[in-house]
Parts: structure tokens; sequence; C-alpha cells
């Protein structure tokens, strides 16, 4: 599959998940054969005001190849500004988090609080993808909860707004990490959108991800929680 100009041999990719997935641990899981990975989330406004932290969070090593960093925010111009910071770090790709649950995420109007206002998430993704010369990914969710389920209108809108790739876990934000994935929304978001579409949720071993792929038609399936403690995954 590509993204932009970014060739990836399939099979999976790992997830940019907190605390775990560093340049240590992605370096880990590349040489067990990680197509794709996405870094740490840093929070965009920590990098408006500077924050040394944040920036440790982007540093990229070229054995990671190819290999995205990821942004958090609420606002347009700030994740924007974000996006061409991280550029001295060469990732090959921004991604923007938009399907965080965290409260300290969430609760401050980033990560998954942007599926209620599909306006906003839509102007944070075109002036990021405005900014930078680097293909531009969004991860969210099936949606905020069970009466709120808008992926595929949420997918939709980020490809208007210049995505090169979407990435769908397949759970609401009040779901968190269970009941078990919907394999059925990651495969409404590949039919209704043209751009590459990765799958994520409950992929753990060879059957989960061939039925991943089998299933929903994705271009990509990402791995996250599965390759805690088994990067061979």
């Amino acid at each position: 599959m590509r993204i932009g100009k970014i060739e990836i041999e399939r099979t999976a990719a790992l997830a940019p998940m907190a605390g775990v997935a560093d340049s240590a641990f992605r370096q880990i899981c590349k040489q067990f054969g990680a197509a794709y990975m996405v870094g740490e989330m840093a929070s965009a406004k920590g990098m408006h005001y500077s924050d040394r932290k944040t920036a440790r969070l982007l540093g990229v090593n070229d054995v990671e190849r190819p290999v995205a960093v990821q942004l958090f925010g609420d606002e347009p111009e700030i994740v924007a500004e974000a996006a061409k910071k991280a550029l001295a770090f060469c990732p090959d790709a921004i991604d923007i988090n938009m399907g965080c649950p965290a409260p300290k995420v969430a609760g401050n109007g980033g990560g998954a609080a942007l599926m209620k206002n599909v306006a906003l998430a839509a102007r944070i993704t075109e002036a990021t993808v405005k900014a930078v010369d680097l293909p531009v990914t969004v991860k969210f969710r099936k949606g905020w909860d069970d009466a709120h389920v808008n992926a595929v209108e949420f997918a939709r809108a980020m490809e208007q707004s210049g995505a090169a790739a979407l990435t769908v876990h397949g759970r609401t934000r009040m779901q968190y990490y269970a009941p078990p994935v919907d394999l059925d929304i990651i495969a409404a978001v590949k039919a209704a959108v043209s751009i590459p579409v990765i799958g994520n949720g409950d992929c753990i071993d060879i059957q989960s991800v061939v039925n991943m792929y089998d299933y929903t038609k994705c271009d990509l399936v990402m791995i996250g929680r599965g390759a805690l403690g088994s990067p061979w995954i």
C-alpha cells in the first residue's frame, strides 16, 4: 500500500501507544518485521510552548522507517505549527490523533473528543496538510458513544480535508478497549473513502490479522496492545 509517496509492504503496522511505542520499542518491532509504525503522541500545545519532554517523543531513528510522528490538539493553527516543528525530526508522515479516549486528552478537547466536532477536526486536518509537504494521516474511532457512531461521516470529512490515509479503531470512546472490536464499522469506512484505510483493534495473532483483512478489506492492519510483551507479533 501507499501513503502519499511512502511504500509500505504489508503485513502489520505498530500502533502509537503512549508510554510504549518509543524509539527503542519501535526498533525492536522493526527487527521483527513491522511494516510501518507511528510514534507516541505528542502535544501540539506542548510543542507550541517548546516543551522539551514533548520534543523527545518525536525522535526518529532511520532504522524505523517508514515511521510517522503523532500529534494531538484541538486548535488548527497550533497543530499545524507543531507539524512544521516536527519536520525537524525527519518523520515520513504526520499523524493526527483523533481517537485517544484518555480523560486528560479527550477531556480537554483533543483525541476522541474531536469526533464530536467534525467541522473542527476537518479544519485541523486541512491546516496541517497545508502546513507540511509530508503525508498527513488521521487516527480515530467508531464514534464518541453508541448514540453517536459517525466514523463514516468523519472519514469522508478527513478525506475531503486532504488526509492521505486513515486509521480506524473499531470502538467508541466510551468503550475504551472493550467489548470486541466492531469490524463492520472499519469495513464501512473502507467502502466510503478512496484513500488507504488501516484497521485497528483486537489484532493479537495471525488469525485475527487475517480476519481483519478478509472481513474489512482494509489496506493495512495496525497492532497495538497485542505487541505488548510480544514485539514479534
